[in-house]
């Protein structure tokens, strides 16, 4: 039994016509929508990957030295954190950061830090890795929130440090435990 053809006339386009047609013009669209500046030399605005790649590079370097200061409170925490550390002045390179870290503070240093605290550190070990984990997540958030705007490889490099940084948080909260 067949059903009798609709009393209304059609009229435009078809639905599978539609549904064929509609990725073909996303991609063209999203073709056309970078295109009109690809240097990002002639807008009055940086683009999202030029602001998102420094502040980055700025938040590990800035964390690298909290956890220099951290250390130079506590020498006691050294080892535990020479590893997050390094890890962080990774990632600054990653994003580009050329500013030279400074080395990381040993446990048998002179008692004087090479480099001025950010903030002041608490003077409990467990507040201080309490400040390091806040500050880890703080720019781990920052950072998941910065790759919506980012193009392909830098949302990829931006998801990945701020895995890290979620793992740094996890291991310095099991470290005060």
């Amino acid at each position: 039994m067949s059903f009798p053809p609709s009393p209304r006339a059609r009229s435009g386009p078809r639905r599978r016509s539609l549904l064929a047609v509609a990725p073909a013009a996303l991609l063209v669209a999203g073709c056309s929508a970078g295109s009109e500046d690809p240097g990002g030399s002639g807008g009055s605005r940086p683009s999202a990957a030029d602001r998102a790649r420094p502040r980055a590079a700025r938040d590990s370097r800035e964390l690298a030295e909290r956890y220099d200061a951290v250390v130079a409170a506590h020498p006691k925490l050294a080892e535990r954190l020479r590893p997050l550390r390094a890890e962080v002045v990774r990632h600054a390179e990653a994003f580009g950061d050329t500013a030279k870290p400074s080395p990381a503070p040993s446990s048998s240093g002179s008692g004087a830090p090479a480099v001025s605290p950010p903030a002041a550190v608490p003077a409990k070990e467990k507040d201080a890795l309490a400040g390091l984990a806040a500050a880890e997540r703080e720019i781990a958030d920052r950072r998941t929130e910065a790759l919506l705007d980012a193009p392909g490889e830098l949302a990829r490099l931006l998801a990945s440090v701020a895995a890290a940084g979620a793992a740094h948080v996890y291991l310095l909260t099991e470290a005060r435990g």
